[in-house]
């Protein structure tokens, strides 16, 4: 059937897989609780008859922060069936965030995970006159629980209703309102159509090579739009979607569940990838010898074959001796899709060379969110790159190669900002996406963001990703931050990863205390030097790097350093970091 609206989703499952068990599964206190179709829509009905008999109307705001969860389904759903509006907050943000965002919305009732999620936002709900009640996923004292809300949709069943509100609303209606978390200012309300979503999903959905068979393993906040569309994906296509505990336990309930598919972000990649080198440096010997030579056969990969012949059989022989056992720790893992920033051209090979699929792809909170994505296409992929213009998407390149953007998905307004939304969009109907890039044989390459590329006091014009990006190649370098506006070279502020260098430091014999000491040893000094050094000569003599400063500390969203989806937060680091600056630049 056609699916015009978001929630036509359930009509869908009940005509083509009305017997399935597992439309989504969560995991709670050690338990995995699995929803049927026919739950699925029970419960979203019951959220239905349950708002209208509180007299929530159309077009009125209903906020949910919580993590990763199959309620978060019933809520989106219910809320969405009787045409009025979801917020979905992150559960991380900062408290005048939360305030600007719940008064900015008018947002009527609020949904909580439970006592951590209130306790985040108790001390400003004084704050918030257009709030009515706050219900809870979980059992508060003071506050009414999910199931009570459903048990009075239950006891207040009215068919005739719902089905006569669900039939005015059409695919031009507003489904969402989401705020950006933004790397300066305060948040933008994305306001998102029906039609914008679901044309996103519908352009990409040819893209996975499974069905209802299929599992897909969730830890992305489904907040953001790029896991919710996912979200929506998996079930137009009937792909069971399992939520996970936390991102602390994504390796272990990937081992249970068995996921064919997992979308992520090149930073738990990054961190995959650094435990299996701190696994292969701990081997002795021949096995360490052939560990680090299939690494090597890896970081060579090519697709297609371009390698040649001899190639192909020492990749064979690798995956014999030491892929395989990757492969093993991951299960039936295959399409791993990878998005929300640049992935490193080194690990999409050697992951790949390792026997997982990985599509890297591009997009913005702005256009539901696909642009670009890579495909198992025959020449879909291409390493370095975010892959095709999907099919009903246009894009161009403006004279200052910002990327431009039109199409079914692009969003209706920022919420409230008419300005905002005129310098955004132009009179010909282009979306500005503040990003660089340019067209490598018809693949989209990302080459910066067009207000982070500064320009040195001589003139010279530097994109700090693509430095970052490459920096954190080394095993020692967890991020970094990229700085020198107007200044006479590039420096950079440099977190350490700081188990890499435990373990570096106990090979080389030296006492590790605490970080604050040993950023300032002398041997760590000359360390990070080297690899400064040595990712330097990838770069012209302007962009180099010609000092540094380390931090005592990893860079996190709970340290506001990151957004929600783990960008520099550049505005904000640069002012808790101006000592540091300063003495790069020697002000």
């Amino acid at each position: 059937m056609e699916v015009k609206r978001l929630f036509d989703l359930l009509d869908r499952y009940q005509e083509e897989l009305p017997d399935k068990t597992d439309v989504f599964s969560g995991k709670e206190d050690g338990i995995w609780t699995h929803y049927s179709v026919k739950q699925y829509i029970e419960n979203v009905n019951k959220v239905s008859y349950a708002l209208m008999a509180l007299g929530v109307t159309k077009s009125e705001k209903i906020a949910s922060i919580t993590f990763n969860r199959p309620e978060w389904n019933f809520i989106d759903m219910g809320i969405q069936q009787i045409g009025a509006i979801h917020i979905p907050i992150y559960p991380n943000i900062s408290d005048s965030d939360y305030q600007y965002i719940l008064n900015h919305a008018e947002v009527k009732y609020i949904f909580v995970a439970g006592e951590e999620m209130y306790r985040r936002i108790k001390h400003i709900i004084a704050n918030i006159p257009s709030l009515k009640k706050i219900y809870t996923f979980r059992n508060l004292h003071g506050f009414e629980h999910l199931n009570e809300l459903m048990e009075l949709g239950a006891n207040n069943p009215n068919e005739i209703k719902l089905k006569k509100i669900k039939d005015s609303l059409t695919e031009n209606d507003i489904a969402t309102i989401i705020y950006t978390s933004g790397t300066t200012g305060i948040p933008k309300g994305v306001v998102l159509k029906h039609k914008n979503i679901i044309s996103n999903f519908m352009a990409v959905k040819h893209i996975l090579p499974y069905g209802s068979e299929a599992k897909a393993l969730s830890f992305l906040p489904i907040c953001h739009i790029y896991e919710r569309m996912l979200n929506y994906l998996f079930q137009y296509c009937g792909i069971s979607v399992y939520y996970a505990e936390s991102i602390g336990t994504v390796m272990e309930n990937i081992k249970e569940i068995q996921p064919q598919i997992m979308p992520t972000v090149p930073r738990l990649l990054e961190k995959i990838y650094d435990r299996i080198l701190y696994t292969g440096r701990k081997l002795k010997g021949f096995k360490k010898i052939i560990f680090f030579w299939a690494l090597n056969v890896g970081h060579k990969y090519e697709l297609y074959g371009k390698n040649g012949k001899i190639y192909e059989f020492k990749l064979k022989l690798a995956r014999h001796l030491v892929f395989n056992k990757w492969k093993e720790a991951l299960g039936h893992l295959d399409l791993i899709v990878s998005g929300g920033a640049a992935l490193q051209p080194r690990l999409g090979r050697i992951f790949w060379a390792a026997g997982f699929r990985i599509l890297e792809g591009y997009g913005l909170t702005e256009t539901s969110p696909v642009i670009a994505v890579n495909t198992l296409d025959f020449k879909g992929t291409k390493f370095g790159t975010v892959g095709p213009v999907i099919g009903n998407v246009e894009i161009k390149i403006a004279e200052d190669y910002e990327i431009l953007c039109k199409g079914p998905s692009l969003m209706d307004c920022y919420y409230k900002e008419p300005e905002l939304t005129r310098q955004a969009i132009n009179s010909e109907g282009w979306f500005h996406t503040g990003d660089i890039g340019k067209l490598d044989n018809g693949m989209l390459k990302i080459t910066g963001r067009k207000k982070e590329i500064f320009k040195t006091s001589f003139g010279k014009y530097i994109s700090p990703q693509l430095l970052e990006n490459k920096f954190k190649e080394s095993p020692y370098i967890d991020n970094m931050m990229v700085v020198g506006e107007n200044q006479k070279f590039a420096g950079a502020i440099i977190a350490p990863a700081f188990s890499q260098l435990q373990e570096w430091c106990e090979e080389n014999e030296i006492p590790y205390t605490t970080h604050i000491e040993m950023i300032k040893h002398p041997e760590i000094k000359k360390l990070f030097t080297k690899e400064v050094s040595y990712y330097n000569q990838f770069f012209g003599d302007a962009e180099q790097i010609r000092k540094f400063e380390l931090v005592d500390t990893e860079w996190t969203t709970e340290s506001e350093d990151l957004t929600a989806t783990l960008k520099l937060r550049r505005t904000f680091m640069s002012k808790k970091y101006s000592c540091l600056i300063e003495k790069i630049f020697g002000n």
